[in-house]
């Protein structure tokens, strides 16, 4: 139970990351006097949750009335609890998403911080949402102390509660009006509604066509772009893939470079630098195309799903309407029946003030259907626009995003390309111009080759007095005064056979 005094924040929240090429200017960037920060875990028994304080700051340049702040500790359940209310209270508006429920890893540092400003970004929204203007529900989640949001949030009719109301409702005698109504009523409502619903007898409007239209192209939209998001989830998985690719082939050009002891190594050991390097920039831009391009689009898909539950809400008060409407026909038919039986005018008469209370009753929920209609109406008319904008921006962005990645690969790239040129190759695939080892002299080109074999440095010959220079043979030949003593025969000792041979 959050009962404690709310300390001060032990340090602002991060700021949200902002686009290097041009920052782009969301309308709940106006709702920053609004902050979640200090994520704190709790337990309580086997039950553990995380809370969030939410602070809110004066506007304008009159700071010193202390009555604009407030700060409170809210949990996920209590987010989940306004945007609820939200759609009660202002049925038809499209209420912004809230992050996801997560089985798993809920508890995980990253996880804490994405939650934490997403559900910024909610309160945010929710403050410059032209519909949700006013709404008691927010300035309760917003302002409401432990107590009192607690008697909100568990209220019946989830209405925040006077101190006198509940006060009133400790002492015996209490007025009738104060007490909860009995279940009767809700499920009498709810089982003529259910009856509507199946027989299919709902009021027209004339604003029928218009409203299926949107359906359909809610519905269209919402499968294109869930066909896109996933597109792009297919392309940052495998920009993520060839950051490890260029990873492993960085690695391979280096073990490649140091098996060659020459200006050629030293090249291909750059080549395996500049993959990694050329790695690091990839798992970043994977990293960024999540953020600044899959991200605004799943958001898009959620804000799609708000727009489906404000015309579920206008068609739920059409079944509202249309179910009064049926009670008045009903009541009427009634009435009529009465009337015309001689000695029933006390139960005509009691029939006709249900009618009229039937009546009453239609009118408001007439009401009530033409205001959740209109609203719908500019609320899928704000969408259009603004998701018209955000498609724009983001695929702009994501572009200008490829355009740069792609610039700083073949600036990469190029450079290396001076460093192989500078290795230059003679006819026997011996490295020329190496700047790290001599380069053997016509005077010691003998001595070198004595010392160390050369690979393909000349010609093989099957008789080696041939490869002697003329001066050599007969010196050699001149210096040898006997021939050299007879081997003795002996079959058994394979050194002096293989000397014989």
């Amino acid at each position: 139970m959050i009962g404690a005094p709310v300390p001060p924040p032990s340090k602002p929240p991060p700021p949200a990351p902002q686009n290097v090429q041009q920052q782009r200017v969301k309308p709940e960037d106006a709702a920053t006097h609004i902050s979640v920060s200090d994520p704190v875990q709790h337990s309580e028994g086997v039950n553990k949750y995380t809370s969030y304080r939410v602070d809110v700051r004066p506007q304008g340049p009159d700071l010193g009335q202390t009555q604009g702040f407030s700060a409170v500790l809210r949990r996920y359940s209590d987010f989940l609890w306004l945007y609820e209310k939200l759609q009660d209270e202002r049925a038809g508006a499209i209420v912004p998403p809230l992050p996801e429920k997560k089985p798993t890893g809920r508890f995980n540092p990253q996880f804490i911080e994405d939650r934490r400003r997403s559900l910024e970004r909610f309160l945010r929204r929710v403050a410059v949402h032209p519909e949700l203007q006013g709404c008691n529900c927010v300035d309760t989640f917003l302002r409401a102390d432990d107590v009192s949001f607690h008697a909100a949030k568990h209220s019946k009719n989830n209405v925040v509660l006077q101190q006198s109301t509940m006060m009133g409702s400790m002492v015996p005698g209490a007025p009738p009006q104060l007490m909860p109504k009995p279940k009767k009523e809700g499920f009498k409502r709810w089982f003529a509604e259910t009856k509507t619903s199946i027989s299919g007898d709902l009021v027209r409007s004339p604003d029928d066509e218009l409203f299926e239209e949107i359906q359909r192209y809610v519905h269209g939209l919402d499968s294109q772009m869930k066909n896109v998001q996933t597109q792009a989830s297919g392309l940052v998985g495998k920009g993520k893939e060839i950051a490890n690719g260029l990873f492993e082939f960085g690695l391979a050009f280096n073990l490649l470079g140091q098996s060659e002891a020459d200006a050629l190594g030293d090249a291909l050991g750059k080549v395996g630098e500049t993959a990694d390097r050329l790695s690091v920039l990839s798992a970043e831009h994977a990293d960024k195309e999540a953020a600044e391009f899959e991200d605004p689009l799943v958001d898009i898909i959620k804000t799609i799903h708000s727009v489906k539950m404000a015309l579920q809400k206008r068609h739920e008060k059409r079944l509202t309407y249309s179910t009064c409407l049926q009670s008045v026909e009903s009541k009427q038919h009634s009435l009529a029946k009465l009337r015309a039986q001689i000695g029933m005018e006390a139960k005509a008469y009691g029939t006709e003030m249900s009618l009229r209370r039937a009546q009453d009753n239609a009118e408001l929920a007439r009401e009530d259907f033409a205001a959740t209609s209109q609203r719908v109406l500019r609320e899928v008319d704000r969408f259009k626009r603004e998701t018209a904008e955000d498609m724009r921006r983001t695929v702009l962005e994501y572009i200008q995003m490829q355009v740069e990645y792609n610039k700083r690969m073949e600036e990469i790239w190029a450079a290396l390309i001076p460093q192989l040129e500078r290795v230059q190759l003679d006819g026997d695939a011996n490295v020329v111009g190496d700047n790290h080892h001599v380069a053997p002299s016509p005077s010691n080109a003998s001595m070198m080759q004595s010392s160390q074999p050369a690979i393909h440095s000349q010609p093989m010959v099957p008789n080696p007095q041939q490869a002697m220079p003329p001066q050599m043979g007969s010196q050699f030949y001149s210096n040898t005064t006997a021939p050299p003593p007879p081997v003795p025969h002996d079959p058994d000792n394979p050194f002096i056979t293989q000397y014989r041979n």
